[in-house]
């Protein structure tokens, strides 16, 4: 499946996110879950580790929460950013749309797709985004100031 997100639907969600609960993020600085994560939070954005396998475990400096559940009522996350294969999307979306009531956006990321989850956030009024990363999409949409550690690096 290929994600039909236009541009200006990924700028207006990059520009009113304040809070990106990253639901499959890992302790391992190496993997993309917890170098998106990063990335995510040297931009600004108030990032919520969750990860029932690496409950616990602490990760840029939070706690990891093992569920939606556990994150408090007063936090008001925007955006779930999913790094599950795509047939564990579902009860992950599932739970999402149960515990965040102030959620707006599904974001599946770079090779995550699953339709029937999609088609439910969308029934419930979320914007989805499937097979796409920020880490990739917001240099793309912004620029490349300030991308810092991220930036590519010369080949010699």
């Amino acid at each position: 499946m290929i994600d039909t997100t236009d541009d200006a639907t990924l700028r207006r969600i990059f520009s009113t996110t304040r809070v990106i609960a990253v639901e499959g993020i890992v302790p391992d600085p190496a993997k993309p879950s917890n170098y998106v994560a990063r990335f995510l939070a040297e931009r600004g954005y108030q990032v919520i580790p969750v990860n029932a396998a690496h409950a616990g475990k602490e990760v840029l400096g939070q706690k990891i929460l093992a569920s939606f559940a556990e994150i408090p009522a007063e936090v008001k996350v925007d955006m779930v950013d999913i790094f599950r294969r795509s047939e564990h999307v579902p009860p992950v979306v599932e739970a999402a749309l149960a515990h965040l009531p102030h959620l707006r956006t599904v974001w599946m990321q770079v090779g995550i797709t699953n339709a029937a989850a999609a088609a439910l956030a969308r029934a419930r009024g979320m914007t989805v985004v499937q097979d796409r990363c920020p880490k990739m999409d917001i240099p793309r949409l912004f620029g490349a100031q300030g991308l810092g550690e991220f930036a590519a690096e010369p080949q010699l």
